[in-house]
C-alpha cells in the first residue's frame, strides 16, 4: 500500500465524519427551532385543599393505612359494661 493510498483513506474517513457531524448539527438545530415555535399550555392551577392536609398541599400521597378489607376482618371491640 502506497503512502498516497493511506492518505486517501484517511481523507475519506475525515470527510465522512465531517459530513456526519454536519448532519447531526442540522438535525439538532431543526429540532431546537421547531420546539421554540410551539405554544405550551400553562400548567394547571393547584386545587384548593383543606389547610389541615399538608401532604395534599405539596401533592404527596399519604402512607397506606388499613384497607377496608383489613378493617372488616378485625372483630369489633365490645364496649365496656358499666353497672
Amino acid at each position: 500500500m502506497a503512502a498516497s493510498d493511506t492518505r486517501n483513506i484517511y481523507q475519506r474517513i475525515r470527510y465522512g465524519l465531517t459530513g456526519l457531524a454536519v448532519v447531526f448539527l442540522v438535525v439538532l438545530l431543526g429540532a431546537a427551532l421547531r420546539r421554540v415555535g410551539q405554544d405550551h399550555p400553562p400548567p394547571p392551577a393547584p386545587v384548593a385543599t383543606d389547610p389541615n392536609e399538608p401532604l395534599a398541599e405539596i401533592g404527596a400521597a399519604p402512607g397506606q393505612g388499613q384497607s377496608d378489607n383489613e378493617v372488616a376482618a378485625k372483630p369489633a371491640k365490645k364496649p365496656p359494661v358499666t353497672q
